[in-house]
């Protein structure tokens, strides 16, 4: 007969097993993981625990941080650099004289002076000097010496004597100081940076040339020989008219001549006119605008201001305009050839084919310093009357007339005259 339990016990038996196999004693040889999971957070926890407790009298332990570990940032020290101590060196305070831009009119002498502070550790003695660094000297010394000692924190103002250049334009000239063993210093956070003297040259000037009022004084010829002046618009061979109201490329109308060229109707035509001799002095400058005419939407040319010298034509500029609107203002010092008598050219080439290459200098003319020479008036000399006859009488009238009374008088008086004039 066979036998059953219940399931109470049937259950009991189960867990019983169950807990006998797992104290059977295991393999050696085969590492169990969780034991081993559980070594290492024990390891783990032991090693942060002995880094968070330092022994008495000895350094605390070092903790080191694996590689792909977050570490903690922290910010960067800066370090701010001790000031540099220079035994010379040098501040700038004021332009006590002529500050920068001044006007001065030409080959004036006048006294720059600067105000300048001794921001070293040195006393400046008058072995110390002002020296020439470089750009235009304007007639001054090569250096010139302290005018007095200078301790350091204290300043000092700096004369120099100069002269401003005979040429118009802007000028400027930079200046260090030299210490007694000759080394130059100056101003800035190096100590080596140089002052300067900035002025403008100017002063009275007049129209030595007008090249419009003298146009037709010139010889203007193209591509195909000789042309007239004034010439004929439309011309084919290129022509020259003067305008008195030129209409720019900007639309405005201008109220000073204007020279219209226009090329020979070619490619790369040319037209040219050579202006009598002139003697170019310094500071002469040739001043126009170069632009096209209104509407001449195609005009592509070049300008070109020419000379002739020895039988030599050579190119001193040359500008080269289209239309956009727009204009080019000219201002050209002619100093280089001071002294040479030549004779100028104006030239305007098509660049290319002529289409619409009405070219416009707008009151073209050399400017000379100075005042414009004064006219000599030549005195007429007064007529002076020299009589052509002297009038000699040819008869002299001699009175012969003998007054003779021939009355006696009586108490009546009849007065009975009986002149006898004698021939």
């Amino acid at each position: 007969m066979s036998r059953k339990f219940s399931p109470p016990i049937a259950f009991f038996l189960l867990l019983l097993t169950v807990q006998l196999a797992c104290n059977l004693p295991s393999d050696a040889s085969t590492p169990d993981p969780f034991a081993t999971l559980n070594g290492l957070y024990t390891s783990s926890a032991q090693t942060q625990t002995a880094a968070s407790t330092s022994t008495p009298g000895l350094p605390p332990p070092t903790v080191v941080t694996l590689a792909g570990s977050p570490t903690a940032t922290n910010p960067p020290v800066t370090f701010s650099p001790a000031p540099v101590s220079r035994c010379d060196a040098a501040e700038f305070l004021a332009d006590v004289t002529y500050p920068d831009g001044s006007i001065i009119p030409r080959n004036t002498t006048f006294v720059k002076i600067w105000r300048i502070r001794n921001v070293g550790t040195c006393t400046w003695s008058t072995s110390y000097s002002i020296a020439f660094a470089s750009g235009d000297s304007m007639g001054a010394s090569a250096s010139v010496s302290m005018p007095g000692s200078v301790s350091p924190g204290q300043y000092i103002e700096i004369p120099v004597t100069l002269k401003s250049p005979g040429n118009d334009g802007n000028y400027r000239g930079y200046w260090k100081l030299r210490n007694a063993s000759g080394g130059l210093f100056g101003i800035g956070g190096a100590a080596d940076a140089a002052f300067w003297v900035d002025i403008r040259v100017t002063g009275p000037s007049f129209v030595a040339y007008n090249f419009a009022d003298k146009y037709c004084d010139a010889n203007w010829t193209s591509g195909a020989g000789n042309l007239p002046c004034p010439g004929t618009n439309g011309d084919a061979n290129g022509y020259i008219i003067r305008l008195n109201a030129p209409v720019m490329e900007n639309g405005v109308t201008e109220d000073e001549p204007g020279l219209l060229m226009v090329p020979q109707n070619v490619n790369n035509g040319y037209i040219s006119a050579q202006f009598p001799s002139i003697t170019v002095q310094a500071g002469d400058r040739f001043r126009t605008i170069v632009n096209c005419q209104r509407d001449a939407s195609n005009c592509n040319v070049i300008f070109r201001l020419d000379y002739l010298n020895n039988g030599v034509i050579k190119t001193y500029a040359s500008w080269a305009e289209v239309y956009e609107g727009k204009y080019y203002p000219v201002d050209l010092d002619l100093s280089s050839l001071k002294g040479e008598t030549l004779k100028f050219l104006l030239v305007v080439s098509a660049n290319g084919g002529n289409n619409q290459d009405y070219a416009i200098w707008l009151n073209p003319h050399i400017v000379r310093q100075g005042n414009p020479p004064t006219a000599t008036n030549t005195p007429i000399p007064s007529a002076t009357f020299t009589p052509s006859a002297t009038f000699t009488p040819t008869a002299t009238f001699t009175p012969t007339l003998t007054f003779t009374p021939s009355f006696t008088p009586t108490p009546t008086f009849t007065e009975t005259p009986s002149p006898t004039p004698t021939p």
